[in-house]
Order: C-alpha cells, then structure tokens, then sequence
C-alpha cells in the first residue's frame, strides 16, 4: 500500500473519533479547548479507552487543570463533542466532589468518589427492537451532550466527568471503545442531598459487563449502561 494511502485510512480512522473538549455552561459552550476541561491523551487521536482496569478510566488525562466554571445546581449543563458522537452508544455522566483541602488543579479523583448523574442511553424502536440507528441512540452524531446538574447537589467544587461507550466493534469483550473527558466546576446555589452510590474508576466496570458488550444479531430489545444508579438528588 503506498504512504498516501496509509495517510488517508489513518486520518479517516482518526475523525471518526472524538473527544468532549469544551464545557457548555448557561447555554454557551467555550470558544477554545482545555479551559475548563483538562486535556486528556487523545487530545491529538481522538481514541478511546478499551482497557476498563486502566487509570484512564478516570479523566483520560495527560495534564492538570487550568481553570473551573461556576454553574448553578439545578441547571443544564454540557459537553461538546468535537466533532460530534460518531459511534453509537450510552452517554454517562458522573460528579466527583474535590475534598475541601485540595487543589482542583492537580486532584486526583481516585477511590469511590464518583457518583453518575446524568444517562443518555438506548430507546427501543417501535417494533421494541434496539439497532445501531440514531433512532435508538438518542446521543448518536449530536454535536453536544447534556445533564442536569442534581438540586439537592451540596456546594462546592467537582469534577464532572463524561463518558461516550462506543459499542460498534463491542462484539466481545473488550471492545468496547470509551471516550471521556474531566471539567472542572464549582457548584453554587447547591442543596444538602448525600449523592452516592459512590463508585471507583477503574472499579466500577468490568470488561465482561453486559453494558460493554453488543451483538447485532440476535436483534437486542434491551440495553443497560454499565455503573450504578442515577443519583436523582
């Protein structure tokens, strides 16, 4: 194969990937990368995660913060995904909150510190089948991905993580394909709710959850997310 045509399948491969690099607060999304959100390892390839037993499994990151949003508990808030969600899948996300003592910056979120707050998963069709289609994936080639910010959240700063699954080539385990990204925020107007269950990363998941793995036929008509319950604080 000639060295143009390498180029060509490698840069294809490359923006069929994606990577959540700007936050989305009050509606208005930043108009440069690595603000509020720490530049993760893909920052160039766009990769995903396969290995769930990685540290990547936290915030895929390959530096330390630069500067943390302040949102309002209550409120939507959002990722955007540069250039869209191109594979089909469950999109998580989680809340960290950052001990009192630390610094935002450098706080490494390891241990069961991380609660899931917000789910974009799988819709079955009319038929009650689930496929591939954008139908059935509600997160599927948007440009943006949204959550609440729980009400009852208590003050304070976090790390709010978001997580892609890719499950097109998730015919076995291991196959699966997470894209993540960490923001950092800090919460105001918040209530005095107990978020949990709190969960590790790696830790949560399992490289032989049902949530990690896809078969196309037989036709699936039900899909669950790995990790725990929402918290509905």
């Amino acid at each position: 194969m000639k060295p143009t045509a390498l180029l060509l399948l490698a840069a294809t491969g490359a923006e069929a990937h994606y990577r959540f690099s700007k936050l989305i607060v009050d509606g208005v999304p930043e108009t440069k990368e690595w603000g509020f959100v720490r530049q993760s390892k893909n920052y160039q390839s766009n990769a995903g995660v396969t290995d769930v037993n990685s540290n990547d499994m936290r915030c895929y990151q390959m530096r330390t913060g630069t500067a943390t949003a302040t949102v309002t508990a209550g409120t939507r808030l959002g990722f955007v995904a540069m250039s869209a969600v191109t594979h089909f899948g469950p999109v998580s996300f989680y809340m960290a909150r950052v001990p009192d003592n630390a610094n935002i910056n450098t706080w490494e979120p390891a241990g069961n510190v991380w609660f899931k707050v917000g789910e974009i998963s799988a819709q079955a069709g009319p038929n009650g089948q689930l496929g591939s289609s954008e139908q059935n994936w509600p997160a599927y080639n948007q440009k943006e991905v949204y959550f609440n910010v729980p009400k009852e959240v208590p003050n304070g700063k976090y790390l709010v993580r978001v997580e892609s699954i890719a499950l097109h080539q998730a015919q076995s385990a291991g196959g699966a394909q997470l894209y993540i990204n960490c923001a950092q925020v800090e919460v105001v107007g918040g209530g005095s709710g107990r978020p949990g269950p709190l969960v590790s990363f790696p830790g949560a998941y399992g490289r032989n959850d049902p949530g990690l793995v896809w078969s196309y036929y037989p036709v699936r008509t039900s899909y669950k997310a790995p990790g725990p319950a929402v918290w509905q604080g």
